[in-house]
């Protein structure tokens, strides 16, 4: 079975487009993954997650979006985006929260994420995993009375959550 180590030297020799490929199951931004490719050879996971980061919180506000469209909306499978497989797998389990949620919360969750698109232009982004439908619809009510600059930002930090977990993921396959 492969370590950490073991992935994180594949993730270093594999292509340009390889790694670009991998880097966007994490995080669809094409702009970070093709940081992160140019930045290889990461010599420690702490030293990969650092990079991911830094690069992501350089990066503007199209490039954010492009990396939220890579997401289904909360309570739903498919992303706007194309995305690899095993993202959606990622995906799904960082959702799971949701699966045996009352009809009510999950109309709900649908109507406010229908608010939410329209007010910001944007899917609601929140990192799921660990996360209750009800906890995730409380979040979602709370943040649609946010200003849309503090908004983005806290989307943006909760995309970086979703990238650490992912890439962490990346390291155990």
């Amino acid at each position: 079975m492969e370590s950490s180590t073991d992935r994180l030297e594949i993730l270093n020799s594999a292509t340009p487009g390889e790694a670009e490929q991998e880097f966007l199951k994490c995080c669809g931004s094409k702009s970070w993954a093709q940081q992160m490719v140019a930045a290889r050879d990461y010599r420690s996971e702490e030293e990969l997650l650092a990079s991911a980061e830094r690069f992501w919180w350089s990066l503007d506000r199209r490039e954010w979006l492009q990396a939220f469209h890579s997401h289904p909306k909360i309570g739903e499978q498919k992303a706007a985006a194309k995305t690899a497989i095993e993202a959606q797998r990622w995906s799904a389990v960082e959702q799971s929260g949701i699966r045996d949620s009352a009809k009510q919360t999950l109309a709900d969750l649908a109507r406010l994420n229908g608010e939410y698109e329209a007010k910001f232009g944007y899917i609601f982004i929140v990192c799921a995993t660990g996360k209750t439908a009800e906890e995730m619809l409380a979040l979602l009510r709370q943040r649609l009375g946010n200003d849309p600059n503090d908004e983005l930002r806290i989307a943006a930090a909760e995309q970086a959550k979703i990238t650490e977990l992912r890439l962490k993921k990346l390291l155990a396959v």
